[in-house]
């Protein structure tokens, strides 16, 4: 981040900055919408709706959750240290990220089985994006074609899991081109399946199996068996893992979907070499938490890192992204710098923004509010989380993003 040189608020006066966000009355909210305040508000209402299995699936992390808690953690232990009297009537939540302009600091990213959970939800994710101006990364573990979400949201990234397979991963990488994606995230933490214990606990596995246990689980929550599942098996048919491979892949209930997946442990860092060879557009790496790994991206070609422990949900115990943000950015040397894992106010936001981060992607939250409001949901939170950087802005003292700077954070704990 640019060093403010002009701490007095001169520049502003003699200068016509880009006009301040402007937040929605509540008049213009939708009406069962309105009493959700922030992006917290939505996992209860969500948790009501979903059936136990896929609740526990989207809220669990692995084994313990210490990484789940240790997302969270990390932003409490920083304080914001504001400046005041800098006028800041104009200041402005836009930012830059690989050459686009996006209206605020934060993005969706990649949701797995989002259709799962809410009805079309990863066209839902990406049309309040795309209305929203902020970017969206639509997940290789999705339900619906990678074509049809970009023609929704022309500006969509996608994200691979991908095998150590050279044939595949090219002909992957030719797939999502054809489709006219000019963004590819590799993610690169998912060696082997995660130890998610409460998945079996809450009785949710991949493939899908329907147990006793689980019938009586999508009985007794009517909205999501008829309003989701039903509604898209007769609408789409059964749905299917769309964009793990260049051809289609399996159904949901299909015995041979862990076998379609592929050797994910022998993917390397030549395979990030391979598809930077053949793919033309921006390519990312997501899943770093270890500066060495940001100095190889480099070397490898990547245009930008997601610094990431996947939520909590792979490697128990694996330190949250905000831990080693600083360090991974100081070693960035021109790479877009990203981070994501446990984010869940404009002021957390701000905290990974002083410390080095270019731009952040919050997940959970939103799924939930597709749960809960389809689109209208999602537009909500998102406009209740561009609001808040808005106001937090002007309470710290900034007119841009690019004025923030690393001595306005204190380490607390």
């Amino acid at each position: 981040m640019n060093v403010n040189s002009d701490p007095r608020g001169l520049a502003a006066a003699s200068t016509t900055p880009p006009p301040a966000i402007i937040e929605r009355p509540q008049s213009a909210v939708p009406r069962n919408l309105r009493r959700y305040l922030s992006l917290d508000d939505f996992e209860p209402t969500a948790k009501r709706l979903l059936p136990r299995m896929l609740y526990g699936y989207i809220s669990g992390g692995a084994e313990t959750d210490a990484s789940v808690r240790d997302n969270r953690q990390a932003y409490q232990e920083y304080g914001l240290v504001p400046r005041v009297l800098m006028d800041v009537s104009k200041r402005d939540t836009t930012t830059t990220l690989f050459g686009k302009s996006y209206a605020a600091p934060f993005g969706i990213p990649p949701l797995g089985s989002a259709a799962l959970c809410a009805y079309r939800g990863d066209i839902v994710l990406t049309r309040a994006a795309a209305a929203m101006n902020v970017p969206m990364i639509l997940s290789a573990a999705s339900l619906i074609k990678l074509e049809d979400v970009k023609r929704e949201n022309p500006n969509a990234w996608y994200q691979a899991y991908l095998a150590g397979d050279d044939t595949r991963v090219e002909a992957m990488v030719d797939r999502v081109a054809a489709a006219g994606y000019d963004t590819f995230v590799v993610t690169a933490d998912v060696p082997v399946p995660p130890n998610r214990e409460n998945n079996i606990r809450n009785g949710f596995q991949v493939p899908l199996a329907i147990t006793p246990r689980v019938a009586w689980d999508t009985l007794t929550h009517p909205h999501w068996l008829f309003g989701n599942f039903l509604r898209t098996v007769v609408n789409h048919g059964m749905p299917r893992f769309e964009n793990m491979d260049a051809a289609q892949g399996p159904p949901v209930l299909s015995k041979n979907l862990m076998r379609n997946i592929g050797n994910r442990d022998q993917l390397a860092w030549r395979h990030v070499e391979l598809i930077r060879r053949r793919w033309k557009g921006k390519l990312v790496v997501k899943g770093l938490l270890a500066p060495e790994d940001a100095k190889i991206a480099r070397e490898s070609g990547v245009d930008g890192v997601i610094i990431s422990n996947h939520a909590g949900r792979q490697l128990d115990g694996a330190v949250s992204s905000l831990r080693t943000l600083p360090e991974i950015a100081a070693e960035a040397s021109g790479m877009t710098v990203i981070v994501d894992g446990g984010i869940r106010r404009g002021t957390d936001i701000l905290k990974a923004l002083a410390l080095g981060a270019d731009f952040v992607f919050v997940g959970r939250p939103f799924l939930y509010a597709a749960v809960v409001g389809g689109e209208a949901g999602v537009t909500r939170a998102l406009t209740l989380l561009r609001d808040e950087v808005s106001r937090d802005m002007a309470l710290l003292g900034i007119r841009t993003l690019d004025e923030i700077t690393p001595d306005m954070v204190r380490r607390i704990q």
